[in-house]
């Protein structure tokens, strides 16, 4: 006889043992059930509202900022070669020259207003700069129609100036050159870091305060922001620009956010293991229960593989039966919360709602890290089930 048939009779063997046995503690293995999707059901929730509110945190940053900025390693006049290579591209969306200034922005006293101050990151551009950011489409109006001495203030940095559309302010910038701008419009981008100090104005300003026709570099939108660090290199292999993704100005941003989605991650899936305790602990009450049944199955030629498979089937049964309940849960509450996000405060977390993003990567990472420990959980049972030695026990 082939030991084939015999290897797939004990399997049959083995889950038809496994099923008689999870019928008669149906209650405790409902309760099992639930324990282990309550954690994968909380894991997956915890993670899909995680990875939305990276995604918003990310968007609303790049609102306001370029996916990739070509600067010159020695300012100097337009670019023409460059500009044509950009133009035709396939990564790149759309680009503009600028100019990078720093200075102090000051609105004097007036109309029962007191004077107000604030220190601002400034930068000239042209009307493509409305292509290559991602403000609203008024906001986008007036940044592609700035006129000379004129500046667009973000919402934060205004409030706290004290200026608003019409107004008119003082720049002071880091050549110590003075000027005079009037408030055009403002932008809201939602990430308070960005507009509590980001202006923009036209080129030709920066320039004539400036005294100089160089730009600084190239701001570029493409087609794929997560592309920034190899169209950089790609682009600036064989010219003067050094390239600068937004990965790297945001760096640390990126970082504290994975750094955040691990920690919750890690702290959710305890409540994973805890329920594979409940296995281990369910499974470890049916080998006490039935150690007389062992021995006799052994004293007859069950092997210990066979009695190992036995409780190994009924770990995987649980661990699954865990794993389907709580992924429709988790899919569940993913969904009501795309449905009526989270509210948050916008003054603290930049935005005002949590949105969701549910990522099959997640989803594969968490069914397989569920299923590991729940059969690892069942191994411990197993295990001493199989080391039940039928003489002692039947004497």
């Amino acid at each position: 006889m082939s030991t084939v048939p015999r290897a797939e009779s004990q399997t049959a063997l083995a889950w038809s043992l496994a099923r008689a046995h999870l019928g008669r503690r149906r209650m405790q293995n409902v309760l099992t059930i639930l324990g282990i999707a309550v954690g994968v059901m909380a894991l997956i929730a915890a993670l899909s509202l995680t990875n939305g509110f990276t995604r918003a945190l990310v968007d609303a940053t790049l609102r306001a900022s370029p996916h990739l900025s070509l600067t010159a390693f020695t300012p100097a006049v337009r670019d023409r070669e460059l500009e044509a290579a950009l133009k035709t591209d396939p990564d790149v969306q759309a680009f503009t020259p600028f100019v990078a200034d720093k200075g102090l922005l000051t609105r004097p006293a007036g109309d029962g207003r007191r004077a107000g101050f604030d220190f601002v990151t400034l930068f000239g551009v042209t009307p493509d700069a409305s292509r290559v950011l991602q403000l609203q489409p008024e906001e986008s109006q007036v940044l592609s129609t700035l006129k000379p001495g004129q500046i667009m203030l973000g919402s934060a940095l205004s409030r706290s100036i004290g200026a608003f559309p019409g107004d008119e302010l003082r720049l002071l910038n880091s050549t110590q050159r003075r000027s005079s701008l009037r408030v055009a419009g403002l932008f809201t981008t939602g990430n308070y870091l960005i507009d509590s100090a980001y202006a923009f104005t036209a080129l030709e300003t920066l320039q004539t305060l400036q005294g100089t026709t160089t730009v600084t570099g190239y701001q570029l939108r493409l087609h794929d922001p997560d592309q920034a660090p190899q169209v950089g290199l790609r682009l600036t292999r064989v010219r003067s620009y050094s390239p600068l993704p937004w990965q790297d100005i945001y760096g640390t941003l990126l970082d504290q956010l994975s750094l955040q989605k691990k920690v919750i991650s890690f702290v959710v899936f305890l409540i994973v293991i805890v329920a594979a305790f409940g296995i281990a602990n369910v499974l470890t009450l049916a080998v006490f229960e039935k150690t007389q049944e062992i021995a006799i199955l052994r004293a007859i030629g069950a092997t210990r593989s066979l009695i190992t498979r036995v409780f190994l089937f009924e770990g995987l049964v649980l661990g699954i039966g865990g794993l389907l309940v709580g992924n429709l849960l988790g899919l569940g509450i993913s969904a009501y919360f795309t449905v009526r996000p989270f509210q948050l405060p916008g003054d603290l977390y930049f935005l005002t709602s949590l949105p969701v993003e549910v990522r099959w990567t997640d989803l594969l990472a968490v069914n397989a890290m569920g299923l590991g420990t729940t059969l690892l959980a069942a191994l411990i049972p197993a295990r001493r089930a199989a080391g039940i030695e039928p003489a002692r026990i039947i004497r």
